[in-house]
Parts: C-alpha cells; structure tokens; sequence
C-alpha cells in the first residue's frame, strides 16, 4: 500500500508538467483569494471563473455528479471547494500518468522471449 502511495504522489506531484499545472492553479487561486478579499466591485466578479476553467473539465462532471444530489447540495462550499481540489489533483495524475507514457519512464526491463 505504501508504494502505491508513493507511486501516486510522484505521478502527482513529481514531474513537470504536473508541477506547471499546480503552479497555475495556485495562481490562479491567490487571484481568486485577492479578488474576494480586497477588491470592491459594483458587480459579481468574474474571478472565480479562471479556477474553474483550470479545473475543467473534470469539475463539470463532479458538478454534474452533485446535481443529483440536488441544486443547493451542488452549489454549497462543502461540496464545491472538495470538488475542486479533487478535480485538480485527478488532472495533475492524468498529467503525470500521460508524461510516463510518452517519455517511457517507469516500464520494467524484460529479458527477451518473456
């Protein structure tokens, strides 16, 4: 169990396009953050969009998983902010899982015939 842990945390978090991805979300977070926090609009803002837009599209199908649970269970905090991060964690393993198979890194060494 450990190793797969620890397999999953280098897919993760241990390369770098995984790495790029994170870092902008992070970005893209601490403007959301900024955003919401000091600046006064007139309107809603559109700030949050940008967090969305990194996360998707895996966000849409847990928003769209939450409906069912019905509209105000998909739209509260308790769901919305998990699904989030849960999103961006699935998309930077698909990130890593897809730099493995395009570099070849991880494959074990078979002797021939086998």
């Amino acid at each position: 169990m450990h190793v797969r842990l620890t397999t999953l945390a280098r897919l993760t978090f241990g390369n770098r396009p995984a790495q790029v991805y994170l870092a902008l979300v992070a970005v893209a977070s601490v403007y959301v953050a900024v955003d919401t926090a000091f600046v006064h609009h007139e309107d809603a803002s559109f700030a949050g969009i940008w967090l969305f837009l990194s996360a998707a599209p895996t966000i849409f199908g847990f928003m769209a998983f939450g409906a069912f649970a019905g509209d105000s269970f998909a739209e509260s905090a308790a769901f919305l902010y998990p699904a989030l991060v849960l999103s961006v964690l699935l998309q930077a393993l698909a990130l890593g899982l897809f730099t493995r198979l395009m570099t070849g890194q991880g494959r074990a060494a078979r002797p021939h015939g086998a």
